[in-house]
């Protein structure tokens, strides 16, 4: 699977196309914190025109509002560059991948669900770490921006259950969303929503590989169809019970983490000793800290998917490997 990066012939795309990819995702972050900050200027304008008109010119108010285009411009045309160069990028990976399926599978032929493996797993496999992969680096660049701009937006400010506590709010911030990734992790394993997923790849497997059989083999019945439908029937009404509960644990926390920022600000916002652009500053950048805290939160399922056909490609590889021996001692 990482081959990508040990091949000579890929090392060019590998190794320069994951720097460009890392330092194009911080210039995204660099231009989000420039963004927040608009966001707390822009608000205390907002305030103060509210609270006397007239005290700010129609000039200034567009101004600031082309400010922010200027800034969204920049992320969007970025992140559009990124995401195509990305897409690429994993192309590329997955065809490392390929290469050496192919040039081993004479001797994977044999092993069940081969195709799958070489066509479906590899394609997966890179559509996966095109969304998991970048979010999974944004959101380390995330924490490590945005903490310390938390934390000084937070000094002298009362927080809900810390007081005037400097580090209150990020410590908030982390026992939240750390106690809820803690959660789904422990509901997660005990559900087996990964051992779940890899049972159900491998039923559909060996019901589909009996259906290419069968459309040249007359002596598959369509009992032996029917029980191995049956076996693909059980595995997922299996898997939606599980994620029923698992979704029903998710869904539960991720709505009660829309007031989470609000309830520790309570006693600052009830004192008013935040102003409104100040209190959207320290929201959002709440909000960074918290979003990239629980990215194993919301990327659960794809983590699970992930896994699921991580440990296939494995077991495949391992397998081949294992071919390859016994060929090599005969």
């Amino acid at each position: 699977m990482f081959k990508f990066f040990t091949q000579k012939e890929w090392r060019l795309w590998s190794w320069v196309g994951s720097f460009i990819i890392l330092s194009s995702l911080w210039v995204q972050v660099q231009i989000d914190v420039r963004i927040n900050e608009w966001f707390g200027q822009f608000y205390d304008m907002i305030q103060k025109a509210l609270a006397a008109p007239n005290s700010i010119t129609i000039g200034e108010y567009w101004a600031s509002l082309l400010s922010f285009i200027t800034l969204a411009g920049i992320y969007v045309a970025l992140a559009t560059v990124v995401a195509f160069f990305t897409s690429h990028y994993l192309f590329r990976w997955r065809t490392a991948m390929i290469d050496w399926y192919h040039s081993v599978y004479d001797k994977a032929r044999t092993i069940e669900g081969a195709s799958q493996r070489v066509q479906e797993d590899t394609i997966k496999f890179s559509r996966i770490m095109e969304g998991l992969g970048t979010s999974f680096i944004e959101a380390i660049m995330m924490l490590v921006e945005f903490t310390p701009i938390l934390f000084g937006l937070s000094v002298g400010i009362p927080i809900l259950f810390f007081g005037d506590w400097n580090y209150g709010l990020v410590t908030g911030a982390f026992i939240w969303t750390v106690g809820g990734t803690l959660f789904l992790i422990i509901l997660g394993s005990i559900l087996r929503l990964v051992g779940v997923e890899y049972d159900l790849q491998k039923n559909e497997a060996s019901y589909r590989k009996l259906l290419v059989i069968a459309e040249d083999d007359i002596t598959v019945r369509p009992k032996n169809l029917d029980e191995l439908f049956n076996d693909v029937r059980k595995i997922h009404f299996k898997s939606y019970l599980r994620y029923f509960y698992f979704n029903l644990g998710r869904i539960t926390y991720l709505q009660a983490n829309v007031l989470s920022a609000y309830v520790f600000l309570a006693p600052a916002i009830v004192a008013g000793v935040v102003t409104l652009g100040v209190m959207q500053q320290i929201i959002r950048a709440f909000g960074r800290v918290e979003g990239s805290m629980q990215y194993i939160f919301r990327s659960w399922p794809t983590i699970i998917e992930l896994a699921s056909v991580y440990k296939r490609l494995k077991e495949f590889e391992s397998k081949i490997n294992t071919t390859e021996s016994i060929t090599q001692k005969d």
